[in-house]
């Protein structure tokens, strides 16, 4: 797993009823105001989050900005069907058809000419081919064991709308689309009369240094662990589970000194993968000593436990927790829209008026 961190810095003046933002520049700000961030592990949902405020609080994307996505989703299409082609050989998978092994040559051949955004007719159907045969289907079915984008299947089941020479992309589409995060990507709207700037930013561990001192002074924070994670391991180690990792993560952060008082809230999301995963793949195996029913309820509520298990604080912290679906407009509204109350709350507690 690629880990990309997602933060949420708002500080607010909530005490004189209206928001104060703090930036390098605002300094002086600083002891007036309460910051609020959201972090979360790779791969989590945090850049899907990131969208979809712009869906909800900003008008959404403009014909322009959605078309700018079209060569996103076409080389998430085309990387989805070479990550798993290339598995097959790793996992000593066949092809059903032998014929598909051409196929196989030409794709990778013609992988390279997506720089025009377009994708040929020729290379549609070599990727449909490919992705009908049994053997294909086979390995896509043991993805955990390889790096996937989730989104393989929404794009590479509707392909033919997909290379429609029209083929505007939809919000689904664009909010299914991948981009490796690097640096910081910045985005402000307002909810409830605040006014947020939302960061999201490059996590891999060696990245992490880079963001981990802005920290310091924040009043909330709101991390993001992908539930469907629990049997995949991480891309730049592959001995360490990304459960695993995100539960560490999650252990320095939410026990850290400096976040004594701070409230935390918890997005277990990827909810809907984790419901299909979980009638195939057991939990023990990434906590063998689970004995429960291998149900969405009973697992998730396992996971969401050993989180809360980690609060060494719980008589003074809180840690308010959600399970989410980041591709879903309406259930992250519903979410955000508690979020935003806990963050007014912590707000007017801290100003001694709740």
């Amino acid at each position: 797993m690629i880990l990309e961190e997602l933060h949420l810095y708002t500080k607010m003046q909530m005490c004189q009823g209206k928001a104060a933002f703090w930036t390098d520049e605002l300094q002086e700000l600083q002891d007036q105001c309460e910051p609020h961030e959201v972090q979360g592990a790779g791969e989590s949902g945090k850049s899907t989050i990131v969208k979809q405020m712009k869906i909800i609080h900003k008008d959404g994307f403009t014909y322009q900005e959605r078309m700018e996505f079209r060569p996103v989703i076409y080389s998430n299409a085309v990387q989805s069907i070479l990550s798993i082609v290339k598995a097959m050989t790793k996992l000593g998978i066949n092809y059903e058809n032998p014929a598909r092994i051409e196929d196989e040559k030409k794709l990778c051949a013609m992988a390279t000419n997506l720089e025009d955004g377009d994708m040929t007719s020729e290379l549609v159907e070599l990727i449909k081919q490919l992705w009908n045969d049994g053997g294909i289907q086979a390995c896509f079915a043991r993805a955990s064991e390889y790096e996937l984008n989730d989104s393989a299947a929404y794009y590479l089941n509707d392909l033919d709308r997909l290379a429609m020479p029209d083929y505007i992309p939809s919000e689904q589409d664009v909010l299914h689309s991948r981009v490796k995060t690097t640096g910081i990507i910045e985005t402000q709207f307002s909810f409830k009369d605040l006014n947020f700037r939302m960061f999201d930013v490059g996590g891999q561990r060696s990245e992490r240094k880079k963001w981990i001192h802005c920290f310091e002074g924040v009043t909330c924070i709101i991390f993001c662990a992908a539930l469907s994670a629990y049997d995949m391991v991480l891309v730049e180690d592959k001995e360490v589970n990304r459960m695993h990792e995100s539960l560490q993560l999650f252990n320095s952060i939410c026990n850290h000194k400096c976040f004594a008082t701070t409230s935390i809230v918890l997005f277990l999301n990827k909810k809907d993968l984790f419901k299909e995963k979980i009638t195939k793949v057991h939990l023990n195996i990434c906590f063998p000593e689970y004995n429960g029913l291998n149900t969405f309820e009973d697992a998730g509520n396992y996971i969401k436990q050993q989180f809360l298990d980690l609060n060494i604080r719980k008589e003074d912290k809180e840690i308010y927790s959600h399970l989410t679906c980041a591709t879903d407009t309406q259930n992250v509204k519903f979410v955000f829209d508690a979020v935003t109350d806990i963050i007014i709350k912590e707000n007017l507690k801290d100003c001694g008026l709740f």
